[in-house]
């Protein structure tokens, strides 16, 4: 099973558009005022924006997208208007996070984890 396709909630879709391309996603598909569609520019992953009436005020998802080049991509998004809650950090997982959130709330972390993503010091041996 391979996961490559996460669509997340919106009021507005032209608002989301307009950020998600500020952190660097290609744009594939728009339907305004009810869908669009990006492109990851590494791996082959797709993210979608659907209308919604209303955000859940839950805890909701997280999407996290790595980038080797933390700091100075957080660095630039600032610089294009980007606001984040949480500057880039060292973590206790042993990886490196920044948090934001995008018009409606969904909860972003860019990160860098190389190796430790997949293969933490603690990771469940296999039998």
């Amino acid at each position: 099973m391979n996961l490559n396709q996460v669509t997340v909630p919106s009021i507005n879709v032209a608002d989301s558009i307009t950020f998600y391309q500020k952190l660097g996603l290609s744009l594939i598909v728009k339907a305004l005022p009810h869908y669009a569609r990006f492109e990851a520019r590494e791996g082959n992953s797709t993210l979608s924006i659907h209308e919604v009436d209303e955000i859940d005020n839950g805890e909701g998802i997280i999407l996290y997208f790595e980038r080797e080049d933390l700091d100075n991509y957080v660095e630039k998004l600032i610089n294009k208007g980007i606001e984040f809650d949480e500057l880039p950090e060292d973590k206790a997982w042993l990886w490196r996070e920044a948090k934001l959130k995008d018009p409606d709330g969904n909860r972003l972390i860019i990160y860098f984890a190389g190796d430790n993503r997949k293969n933490p010091p603690w990771r469940i041996k296999e039998a």
